[in-house]
């Protein structure tokens, strides 16, 4: 008896061992529903990626949006003449000279579809030749509209047909750390992007522009993004990017873009008038330090010193003298020089406007009729 068990228990194993062996290897033998169930996959491994759907984080959609309106700006200047000795020597050390001389490469951004764009004004000053080259590949003459180079920019014109434009965005609405990007064609290398965050508002009295009022951030932009997109994380243009800071040519990680307001404003001047004609004092302003409030027996430090007038100005036309202190122009505080310059010039020449003052304590309201601001001339730039 017990070696018929033995024997039984023996088979029972060996054809249980033969099954699994015949399950896993050729479970069509056995008929259908014998298969094994499928390995199970991982809910990550078994999520399809739809190729439309931008990642988490990602800014594609805003470079996207933005890019196609970003525009490379290829200038080229005409060599000047020169007296046969010049010729004589330049040759000599240099070679022969193609009729025109090698000029500079910038950005610009298409801002309406009949072809205006928006760019620096140091991008194409001096240039005999403008040629805007399209994300799209395609190539355009561009002319110039005007120019601004007390806010260093510029307004060209393209005539092609179907022309992307971008959205205008609000730079008021800003803040400190808001994420932002940066389109150019820094190099001459092609279109880039570069992000970054808005590192600082308001920048000024830098000595770049006679107005200034700079959006700063840390995204990277070099040399050939001036004229370029500094665009919101929708996409939409919150400034044009001007100019950097660097001991080195590259980015240091401070950058400065005139806000969409100014460039709109100088825009609308230009295509309408050829020109932009602000108002003027006529008034030498430095900042109230404390020493010339002490002086004036103020108590507070806020407000803009007159500390100088041109003769037959409209300040002093109007009767300020020196030594006033500005509080505030047309019912808006002053509390700078730069205050004061910005609201000024934001006002159309001939204008009558209320300068709001102390002089020896007392308060008064003098009201001035605006000059016009003389035109700046041209700076050279790095």
């Amino acid at each position: 008896m017990k070696r018929l068990w033995l024997i039984f228990s023996q088979t029972v194993a060996v054809a249980l061992a033969a099954y699994f062996v015949v399950l896993t290897l050729k479970p069509q033998w056995l008929g259908p529903g014998t298969a094994l169930p499928n390995p199970v996959v991982s809910v990550i491994d078994s999520q399809p990626v739809a190729s439309g759907v931008a990642p988490v984080g990602s800014f594609r959609v805003a470079a996207q949006k933005a890019a196609a309106a970003v525009i490379s700006i290829n200038t080229t200047q005409k060599r000047k003449a020169r007296s046969a000795a010049e010729e004589f020597w330049f040759r000599h050390f240099n070679g022969e000279e193609s009729e025109e001389s090698n000029g500079g490469l910038g950005s610009g951004v298409i801002v309406t579809t009949s072809g205006y764009i928006l760019t620096n004004n140091h991008v194409i000053a001096d240039a005999d030749d403008i040629e805007v080259v399209l994300n799209d590949g395609r190539k355009s003459q561009a002319k110039v509209v005007g120019t601004d180079p007390d806010t260093d920019l510029a307004v060209l014109k393209i005539e092609l047909p179907g022309l992307p434009t971008i959205t205008l965005g609000n730079a008021e609405a800003l803040q400190v750390g808001d994420q932002v990007l940066a389109i150019g064609n820094p190099f001459g290398v092609g279109q880039t992007v570069t992000s970054g965050i808005v590192s600082a508002l308001g920048r000024n009295q830098l000595g770049i522009n006679a107005f200034e009022n700079f959006i700063q951030t840390d995204a990277a932009i070099n040399p050939g993004n001036s004229g370029g997109a500094l665009v919101d994380v929708n996409g939409s243009l919150l400034g044009i990017n001007t100019a950097i800071y660097s001991r080195s040519g590259g980015s240091l990680g401070i950058g400065f873009a005139i806000p969409v307001s100014t460039a709109r404003q100088v825009m609308d001047a230009l295509v309408k008038d050829g020109q932009v004609s602000r108002g003027w004092l006529g008034a030498s302003l430095q900042n109230l330090s404390p020493e010339a409030a002490k002086v004036a027996g103020l108590s507070r430090t806020s407000g803009v010193l007159v500390n100088g007038l041109l003769r037959n100005g409209p300040a002093a036309k109007a009767g300020l003298k020196p030594g006033d202190i500005i509080d505030a122009i047309g019912g808006k505080p002053m509390d700078t020089d730069t205050q004061v310059r910005n609201q000024v010039s934001s006002m159309k020449p001939g204008a009558t406007v209320p300068v709001e003052i102390t002089r020896e304590g007392k308060k008064l309201v003098i009201q001035v009729e605006l000059g016009e601001r003389p035109k700046a001339k041209p700076q050279n730039r790095q």
